[in-house]
């Protein structure tokens, strides 16, 4: 199967490490010759097409990673063909929105986590040839609709929030005179720790928590500050941002 990336930017270097670190073949891709392609396929050995019609003839499957804006332009008068899958990782953007004749569209979100293996990829429809490649990336996670891809699209938001508060209490912890690496990992492992006991663990989230926060511990004290600060009411507010945005609202 030859695979093709059209939109060789951040997102797309971040598969495509993860994709080389599960064994695909470099030569076994190819990239568009616009944005960083050329550097990538010269240090990596991919293929360079000559142009977007060349790249999409070479190939099977397609990932399409460009902007948002440049998304419909960007596959508009390509010569797509029967049997072939444009994966699409531009958030916001519906299958609708994609002329690719008679190809089939199927919406992806990744994370720069598919570069270690490790993005809970979301996927719509869960087309089995993309569920196969998107597991040489972590874990697909198959939605039912537009709809729920959408809401479930928030999450990819999240994770660079989530990044943020590892930062913020890395900086707190070196500013009390933790080594700075002994703190960047001691934060960053106790979020995966949390996110473990989560995912990991068939005991209610509620529960999980109550086992924690001891009257009058410390996780209750610091639980108790954050909620006086409008903390979660903030949160669920930044999602409510994200999800307008990315239904144009």
């Amino acid at each position: 199967m030859q695979l093709g990336v059209i939109g060789v930017g951040h997102l797309a270097g971040a598969l495509l490490g993860g994709l080389l670190r599960s064994g695909m073949a470099a030569g076994d891709i190819v990239l568009s010759p616009r944005g960083k392609g050329p550097q990538q396929a010269a240090r990596d050995g991919h293929v360079l097409a000559r142009d977007n019609a060349d790249l999409v003839t070479r190939c099977d499957m397609v990932i399409l990673s460009v902007r948002p804006g440049d998304a419909a332009g960007a596959v508009a008068g390509l010569p797509w063909r029967a049997g072939q899958i444009v994966l699409n990782a531009c958030a916001g953007v519906p299958i609708a929105a994609l002329d690719v004749g008679p190809a089939t569209v199927v919406r992806i979100m990744p994370i720069t986590a598919a570069e270690l293996g490790a993005s809970p990829t979301l996927v719509y429809p869960p087309e089995p040839r993309a569920l196969d490649l998107l597991a040489r990336l972590g874990a697909p996670v198959p939605l039912q609709g537009e709809a729920q891809f959408e809401t479930a699209t928030v999450s990819a938001a999240i994770y660079g929030w989530a990044q943020a508060l590892i930062r913020g209490a890395t900086d707190w912890s070196e500013a009390q005179g933790l080594d700075p690496e002994t703190a960047r990992q001691l934060v960053a492992r106790t979020f995966v720790a949390a996110g473990r006991m989560i995912a990991e663990k068939d005991v209610p989230m509620d529960r999980l928590l109550a086992d924690l926060v001891t009257p009058g511990g410390i996780t209750e004290a610091g639980l108790k500050h954050l909620e006086a600060a409008g903390v979660p009411q903030a949160w669920d507010g930044a999602c409510d941002v994200v999800r307008r945005k990315l239904s144009g609202s």
